[in-house]
């Protein structure tokens, strides 16, 4: 019989179980080399199938030559192509999703547990971990060792762990920085912080609550003891049993827990309730809950990690040396660097173009000498060279992080206009025209000059390209480009080079205190009592370079001073250190060394300087070596207190910058290095680190220069963070359930797209029955939320999910809170929209907040959540009690074009949710929000601002939704750009903040006032904005591709002015919002007639 016949395409989509499709027809394939065909089951699991298989088998010839049926598994295909080990049995079969279908029955050959991990980690991660064992490369292998015996020692550890330890470690509590020194009241003013409390107690399995009053200085521990002799009270001496010490505090809608004995003050929970004015909400759970959550994931290290035992084995005997390997320093090595061009293969270029091929050696973006050239090739796709390419460069002075860059080019005579689609990029790329002749970009590629082990590549060696071409080139070359190979070999064009020998023994870079010995010779060889100080005149001179921002380029001459004076730099302006690094001759090894031996002496920068260090510009291991040990060590301190203290960078502080950490992996030219090994170890010592250190890794996995990488990095924490995996798990199936339903609006919409009503209505109601259906009910309840895993959701308020009416048709998910009854939260599904740049600014957004309290101000600002999970796919957060400045001024009016000119639709709005000291609340909220928000988008240069982007809730927070253009990349219609105001500050708003009175001079000058203050704590930080931005650069963010478009932040910060200078053009700015205030309300009024049209 031939294997079954299907719609592959459609076999598992969606729609076809609202079919009533319940069974599906699968080929199984035995050892024994029988074929089976049956019906099964599509939401069966895979052990059911297989028990379902084995009764089926009974009946056919060898059965009894099959064994045992736990001595086997599944293998398959499934729709992407990739061979998967069914290893996980719980999966269900609709999730598998084999090709075909067809499932091969295998015999399993190793022990089950490791093979059950293996297969679980490769399902979470989204690659199978037998590519990795496939690869044929030893970096990978040594690294994934390292990794997983790291890895178990970590598991070890926490085996040996108490609950409460485990509890500290796990969910270790978000602490305001302080350490215990001093009570830390930013944000909160005095009368706030001196005055009693009001906490509202709740009791685990219990719908009692209790109301206390305490100080802010008051403990967990106390706390409790009183809510406990609240109880008592209550339900009489019956209960009189009850002690402190055998609960533990968790905040009652989340699972974060009161560690510790700290003021209630330092916690993070507390404080945001005392900023907003709210009542924060605590419950009493039983220590007995948390040991079970302890014990469940003891017993899921124990089934495949042993125990560490407390006595050590005893020591193995010494291995017999046998000869060493004479090995060769490149310091040694005085010939002049060169490589030999064999050929080039699958070039695309036209058959009429001549092809060249240019090589430069980089160290960051340094062009360490002058690049080669090869000569002029003709052909069709294949160019042979076998010419010798020298570099004005001795091999002793190649600096450890160098990098090879390759571009392959066509040269022509002049532009040709053709309708020819095959080199459409080359307008694109054109970058030099010089003797008559045009050149232009066909493909590009990177290798290290070193491998990962520090010695000088040498042999033959095929580079596969990369024909996508950034923004901007180096002498056409892309440096900044990854130093992986194109893994689409078939269609890549193929650089063959040999990289000869120079010395019969292996030619190594040397270790670090051979470099430090020769900075020790070199400064033992020369007078040192004057070097590297200045006179007062050459003070000044670099104090005023010091003081430019990270995108300023320096001259030679300023190069030169900054390195002759590196020792004022190190004792005057130690957080100067990039720009030494950027003047040192990086080509001379001498240089490079006593660079080295400063290092060791430098003072620690604080992290948000030590963040630049990690950018393309600066390659140097030890570089980067000595920023990481800054992360993780470091000086807190900052302008609005008046006390220093030593702690280690506060997983908060790391949870603010862990996007743009993630993104400068990139950078990284080998997979072990000091930056992967720290977010390891943090986000293994910490939960919540270690979840959006998987989202971020996973959601790039798609991408094939970092594929590899990431996967190794995510295997590394998986095997680190065992229970993890079916939490996380979890997540990526209910993402993949929500995709499977978005797909299925998507195909309705298209099918009904005549009848919009009859459209709505059966794609709604379709949507309703795949929500029910119980393969997507299971999946898509009691997980914990990827947008803050602290959030427990327990199962989803069907009736009140919907999808939404724009292109890609975003699910909005009603999800109903575990930890708190009754209360639900939505959450909106993407798949076809990039989230990546709107990720990016609410993280922005939420470090400004962050900056504005430091100093005292809290301009509550509504950085909602938002995750990229994957390839053009994420989710965002539902903020509750909001409506769209849109949907306001349309309620109150029955005419879309007048709508957007009624100054007090919003006013009135505001005064029916709040009434009485509620609404004069309400008001403050609005204006100090309304300040913050016109700063914010001014600043990052936030575009396409019409009134169905903009929100308010219904406590008068204004706040701003979908971040499409950023960085003054403003919308445009017929070459005029759309918006002509700075920042929108409409009359309506104004309205609001004078509270109806046209003549409220002092609400508007406070407005004002706020905005100022707001501007000018930015402007303090404009450094470190550029850097977060900077790092961002390979991310690949359309808005955010060159230098170029962050000079917008350099203008809108006005860096390089003075305080009142800037001041002066913020205020220009500002008094244009309001002067052209009117074009705005014309744009509103456009919009809502067209939205007005669309329904």
């Amino acid at each position: 019989m031939p294997p079954a016949m299907t719609d592959d395409l459609d076999l598992w989509a969606a729609h076809s179980q609202l079919c009533g499709e319940d069974l599906v027809t699968v080929d199984f394939l035995l050892p024994t080399g029988i074929y089976i065909q049956m019906d099964v089951p599509r939401e069966a699991t895979i052990q059911h199938i297989k028990l379902l298989l084995w009764k089926q088998a009974q009946s056919y010839p060898l059965f009894p030559s099959l064994g045992e049926m736990e001595g086997h598994m599944f293998e398959c295909v499934n729709q992407a192509a990739v061979h998967e080990e069914l290893e996980d049995e719980t999966r269900r079969l609709c999730d598998v999703r084999p090709f075909c279908p067809m499932l091969k029955l295998v015999t399993r050959n190793c022990g089950r547990a490791e093979r059950l991990l293996d297969s679980k980690i490769g399902v979470l991660i989204g690659k199978g971990l037998h590519e990795l064992d496939a690869l044929q490369d030893q970096e990978v292998k040594d690294f994934r060792s390292k990794m997983f015996r790291i890895s178990e020692e970590k598991m070890q550890r926490v085996q040996l762990m108490t609950w409460s330890e485990w509890l500290q470690a796990c969910f270790s509590p978000q602490l305001e920085p302080g350490g215990g020194a001093t009570p830390v009241t930013d944000g909160v003013n005095d009368k706030q912080a001196e005055a009693s409390l009001k906490v509202t107690m709740h009791f685990d399995q219990s719908q009692d609550t209790a109301s206390l009053k305490v100080w802010p200085s008051t403990s967990p521990s106390e706390l409790m003891e009183q809510a406990l002799r609240k109880w008592l009270t209550t339900h009489g001496p019956e209960e009189e049993g009850r002690q402190a010490e055998q609960y533990v505090l968790r905040v009652s809608d989340k699972l974060e827990f009161l560690c510790g004995d700290h003021p209630l003050i330092q916690y993070k929970y507390i404080k945001a309730c005392l900023q907003a004015k709210e009542c924060p909400h605590l419950t009493l759970v039983q220590v007995s809950t948390v040991q079970a959550m302890f014990e469940k994931e003891i017993s899921a290290i124990g089934a495949v990690v042993n125990r560490k035992s407390s006595n050590p084995p005893l020591p193995l005997p010494p291995k017999r040396r046998g000869p060493s390997q004479v090995n060769t320093c490149v310091w040694e090595v005085s010939s002049p660097f060169k490589i030999v061009l064999i050929k080039g293969s699958k070039v695309n270029a036209e058959e009429t173009a001549k092809v060249q091929v240019r090589a430069g050696l980089f160290h960051g973006t340094e062009l360490l000498c002058k690049p080669a050239v090869s000569s002029e090739s003709s052909g069709r796709s294949e160019h042979v060279w076998n010419r010798t390419l020298e570099f004005d460069i001795t091999v002793s002075d190649l600096p450890r992080m160098a990098r090879l860059c390759f571009a392959v080019y066509a040269v022509m005579d002049k532009v040709k206009k053709q309708k020819s689609t095959k080199n459409a990029h080359i307008n694109k790329y054109q970058t030099i025209r010089k003797a008559g002749k045009v050149h232009y970009p066909v493909a590009w590629v990177n290798t290290m000059v070193f491998d990962y082990k520090g010695q000088l590549k040498t042999g033959d060696i095929i580079l596969h390209s990369w024909s996508s071409f950034p923004d901007e080139l180096e002498e056409m070359l892309n440096p900044i480009g990854t130093i992986q190979t194109n893994p689409y070999t078939e269609n890549s064009t193929a650089l063959h080079i040999h990289l000869p020998d120079y010395n019969p023994h292996p030619i190594l870079f040397p270790p670090f205190d051979k470099i430090l010995e020769k900075a020790a010779e070199i400064a033992g060889s020369s007078d040192c009592s004057s070097m590297g100080r200045g006179g007062k005149k050459f003070h000044i001179e670099l104090k005023e370079i010091m003081e430019r921002d990270p995108l300023s380029q320096l001259c030679e001459n300023e190069k030169d001073l900054i390195w002759t004076l590196r020792y004022d730099c190190m004792e005057n302006f130690p957080q100067s250190l990039p720009k030494l690094l950027l003047s040192v001759k990086w080509s001379k090894h001498e240089d490079m060394a006593q660079l080295q031996a400063l290092l060791q002496i430098w003072p620690k920068l604080s992290p948000r300087d030590a963040l630049e260090l990690l950018d393309f510009n600066y390659p140097d291991q030890y570089v980067r070596e000595y920023a990481v040990g800054c992360l993780r060590d470091m000086r807190y301190s900052t302008h609005t207190r008046t006390y220093v203290f030593l702690v280690h960078l506060l997983d908060e502080e790391l949870s603010q910058y862990l996007l743009q950490l993630v993104q400068v992996l990139r950078y990284e030219p080998y997979y072990d290095c000091a930056l992967t090994r720290f977010l390891l170890n943090r986000a293994q010592c910490n939960r919540n680190i270690g979840h959006f250190l998987f989202w971020h890794l996973r959601s790039e996995m798609h991408m094939p220069a970092v594929s590899v990488q990431f996967s190794l990095i995510l295997e590394a924490y998986s095997r680190g963070s065992i229970p993890h995996i079916e939490v996380l798990k979890k997540q990526v199936e209910a993402l993949s359930k929500l995709k499977s339903v978005n797909e299925l609006i998507k195909l309705g919409t298209i099918k009904n797209a005549r009848s919009k009503t009859k459209e709505a209505m059966l794609t709604k109601e379709a949507m309703m029955t795949c929500l029910r259906q119980s393969g997507y009910t299971e999946t898509l309840s009691d997980l914990h939320s990827p947008l803050n895993p602290s959030v427990l959701l327990s199962g989803i308020n069907v009736e009140k999910c919907r999808y939404m009416d724009s292109k890609m048709k975003p699910l909005w998910i009603v999800y109903n809170n575990k930890l708190l009854g009754g209360d639900t939260l939505g959450i909106i599904f993407k798949n076809g929209d990039d989230l990546r740049q709107d990720m990016l600014t609410l993280q922005i957004l939420r470090l400004m907040d962050l900056l504005w309290k430091e100093a005292n101000l809290d301009l509550r600002i509504v950085p909602y959540g938002c995750l990229a999970t994957g390839d053009r796919s994420g989710l965002i957060e539902v903020v509750s009690s909001a409506d769209t400045i849109a949907n306001i001024q349309l309620t109150s009016s029955n005419v879309a074009a007048a709508a957007a000119f009624n100054k007090d639709a919003l006013l009135n709005w505001l005064k029916e949710k709040n009434s009485g000291d509620a609404l004069e609340k309400a008001i403050e909220e609005f204006t100090l929000s309304c300040a913050g928000y016109c700063v914010a988008t001014y600043v990052l240069g936030i575009g396409d601002r019409h009134s169905d982007n903009i929100m308010v809730r219904s406590t008068g927070q204004l706040f701003h939704i979908d971040f499409g253009h950023i960085l003054g990349n403003f919308k445009s219609k017929f070459g005029i750009k759309r918006e002509r105001v700075p920042f929108i500050l409409t009359h309506d708003f104004i309205h609001v903040i004078q509270q109806g009175k046209t003549g409220n001079t002092e609400k508007f000058g406070s407005f004002r006032n706020y905005c100022e203050q707001a501007y000018l704590i930015l402007r303090r930080n404009g450094n470190l904005f550029i850097t977060l931005f900077a790092l961002m650069l390979t991310a690949g963010l359309p808005e955010l591709t060159s230098v170029k478009d962050i000079q917008y932040l350099k203008d809108s910060l006005a860096l390089g002015k003075t305080d009142d200078e800037a001041l002066k053009q913020f205020r220009q700015k500002f008094d244009e919002a309001l002067r052209e205030s009117w074009t705005t309300k014309v744009n509103w009024m456009a919009h809502n007639v067209v939205k007005d049209n669309r329904s």
